[in-house]
């Protein structure tokens, strides 16, 4: 494979390597930070990317829905010659806040010279009409943290000091064999890449199901911000990850112990009622520049897998004989 026949993403040994966000200022009060204001930002996301997803599943548990307002753009990838994400799911094509129908347009009237792809989750300074922070990997941490004096009231803590060496040490884990695995595997462009990608998945999997054996959630009785992560993750991989990424050994439903986990996390206000899998299956089986030349050709979405399995019973409880599932922050002062 020569160099220059490569996609960007993609080194020597056809390896995907997910590239850096270019907007890191963080949130905070310092004079170099970005400022926590109300209605000041708007965070646009797509249903289907899991990056995005955990962002809103955590502004919705804690409340900062008001505060923060949300743009979403459609599931299928416009058929452009460049990567993009198109706002036609709002009236006349264009997200009504921004006037934007592309999500690159946001990128671009921030940096003329922008030529990565226009990444979601992405928070935009409604001030400045610029792009501020596209960090999926704090952008968690930052709200449940600094945004902190615009949670609901009795917001729960998902990131608590307590434990915040644990999470982040988890969260690394889990994004690299985990989150980015499943990426790894369904972009990768030798066997040898592929099968790497697909060995650490399954034995990370393998781990996880183990340690969910004995604790209701990854840290323990109670969910925090590494529950999220590794939710979107489980909650894409049946309907899609398993064919569209070749990642087959095992589906989520073949382990006991994560489907139980994963249900007990859909069932959890503010996970399911954020998740749309058909906006996933649409996006992973359909979409340009992520489907089989073959599948985008004949446009045909697969029916399965069955869902109705995503409400039934799940028996988590029984492992802390807890009905909060949540720490709440004056439990830990």
């Amino acid at each position: 494979m020569e160099k220059q026949d490569l996609p960007i993403e993609i080194n020597l040994k056809g390896e995907f390597i997910r590239q850096n966000n270019p907007f890191t200022t963080p949130f905070g009060d310092k004079i170099d930070e970005l400022p926590v204001e109300a209605g000041r930002y708007r965070l646009l996301w797509a249903a289907v990317c899991p990056w995005a997803h955990r962002s809103v599943i955590v502004r919705r548990i804690l409340g900062l829905e008001e505060v923060i307002s949300l743009g979403t753009a459609n599931p299928i990838r416009p058929d452009l010659p460049n990567i993009d994400w198109e706002f036609s799911l709002d009236k006349e094509g264009v997200d009504p806040v921004l006037g934007i129908q592309y999500m690159s347009e946001i990128y671009k009237k921030t940096d003329p010279g922008y030529t990565g792809r226009p990444t979601v989750p992405v928070m935009v300074d409604l001030i400045k009409q610029e792009v501020v922070n596209n960090d999926y990997f704090k952008l968690t941490n930052y709200f449940e943290t600094v945004w902190a004096p615009f949670h609901k009231k009795n917001a729960p803590d998902l990131y608590p000091e307590a434990l915040r060496e644990d999470i982040d040490a988890l969260n690394d884990v889990i994004f690299h064999d985990v989150n980015n695995g499943v990426y790894k595997c369904g972009f990768a462009r030798s066997q040898q890449a592929y099968e790497q990608a697909y060995d650490a998945l399954f034995a990370r999997l393998d781990e996880l199901e183990l340690r969910l054996s004995n604790k209701r959630f990854l840290l323990g009785d109670f969910i925090t911000d590494s529950d999220v992560r590794l939710y979107v993750t489980l909650a894409r991989f049946d309907v899609a990850y398993y064919s569209a990424f070749r990642a087959n050994k095992n589906r989520v439903i073949d382990y006991p112990n994560l489907w139980a986990y994963v249900r007990d996390l859909y069932q959890t206000p503010g996970f399911g009622d954020t998740t749309d899998f058909d906006a996933i299956k649409k996006h992973y089986h359909l979409s340009t520049h992520i489907s089989p030349d073959h599948i985008k050709e004949l446009k045909i979405l697969p029916k399965g897998p069955d869902l109705s399995g995503w409400t039934s019973d799940h028996n988590r409880q029984a492992l802390n004989n807890k009905v909060d599932k949540f720490i709440y922050k004056e439990n830990h002062k």
